[in-house]
């Protein structure tokens, strides 16, 4: 796990630009029924954003609702048992409904309600993502309806019976890989049949602009208070930043406050499977050369990100056995770090 160097380069914060592009990538790339809805989602944003009612709202509902802040917890033993630096965790799972992701709902649910949207919609894998959209439908009285893979909805019975249970109608997809990226491609043909009356509540830092700048701006409470408890209970900031990368909401949301903060590191890491040279992993993110083929950039969710340039709009599953990433550990296989890189 090897640091880049310290360099000049554009300044991140500044990201994304008026059109949703975050260098070469991002951006807006849908259906034209889409874009008008889009461009209402982007002015109520930036309208609301900086309004101090709307700041007032949500901070409320993260302290009395999710139960925020999280605490930054001192893991000793383990720190003494790793011998090298003091580990300390943010404890995204106290959150109600036992994650990062309500941060995210909270804030786009108060936009759905200032815009008159009586109907909610939401993709996702794991199903925290489904449960945290289930769970502000249900207190704001929205219709909700939830698109899950085939095969995630087996692997994640607990959290359907959840969604269920909080009033969601859970949407099995069962084209392509039957995962997330069909989930998020089924939800985003429902939000173009019902563009009228729907809310697309996007739980991950993908889809079209506004929404990556959406769930960075929401999910940054995170890295804030991250920040503000490393100097109070530290005494200093942390030396690196580890997150764990899917997504990518947790990670942004941790990573974002801390750019100017050129002293501090940051680590992602991604699930490596059978290795980043085999193709058969979740490393979307790593760019070193392999024997696979190279990744260029593709659209099919909306924005420019990478794929395989062989045949950009298939995903292929990913190599992960019954049990996921806590089997591969247990059978040996380690994650793939993904350096963060400051260019």
């Amino acid at each position: 796990m090897t640091q880049s160097s310290e360099s000049s380069g554009p300044d991140y914060k500044a990201f994304p630009d008026q059109n949703g592009h975050f260098g070469r990538f991002g951006g807006r790339f849908v259906s034209e029924t889409l874009m008008a809805a889009l461009d209402e989602l982007d002015v109520m944003y930036r309208r609301l954003k900086d309004d101090p009612q709307f700041q007032a709202d949500f901070d409320y509902d993260l302290a009395h609702y999710v139960g925020r802040p999280s605490p930054l917890y001192l893991a000793e033993r383990w720190t003494k048992q790793l011998g090298g630096a003091r580990i300390w965790l943010k404890r995204e799972d106290l959150n109600h409904t036992g994650a990062h992701k309500v941060n995210n709902t909270i804030g786009q649910a108060l936009l759905a309600k200032h815009m008159g949207k009586k109907r909610v919609i939401a993709e996702t894998g794991a199903g925290q993502h489904g449960v945290a959209s289930a769970t502000v439908a249900a207190r704001l009285g929205l219709e909700c309806h939830v698109f899950m893979g085939e095969e995630d909805i087996r692997r994640q019975r607990l959290n359907v019976y959840r969604m269920k249970l909080l009033g969601a109608n859970v949407v099995p997809v069962t084209s392509g890989s039957r995962t997330l990226k069909d989930a998020m491609n089924e939800a985003m043909r429902d939000w173009v049949t019902n563009v009228d009356d729907t809310f697309y509540i996007i739980g991950t830092v993908a889809g079209p602009h506004p929404y990556p700048m959406l769930v960075r701006d929401f999910q940054s409470v995170i890295g804030r208070e991250a920040r503000a408890q490393s100097l109070k209970q530290a005494g200093k900031l942390p030396d690196a930043l580890v997150a764990c990368v899917g997504g990518g909401s947790n990670a942004i949301g941790l990573f974002h406050p801390f750019l100017d903060d050129r002293d501090v590191a940051m680590y992602g890491v991604e699930a490596g499977g059978d290795g980043i040279d085999t193709g058969r992993h979740r490393g979307a993110a790593e760019r070193r050369p392999s024997r696979c083929a190279a990744r260029q950039p593709h659209l099919p969710d909306g924005r420019r990100q990478r794929s395989d340039h062989r045949d950009p709009f298939r995903v292929r599953r990913p190599r992960l056995p019954r049990g996921g990433p806590r089997a591969l550990l247990a059978q040996g296989h380690r994650p793939g770090p993904l350096r963060v890189r400051r260019r």
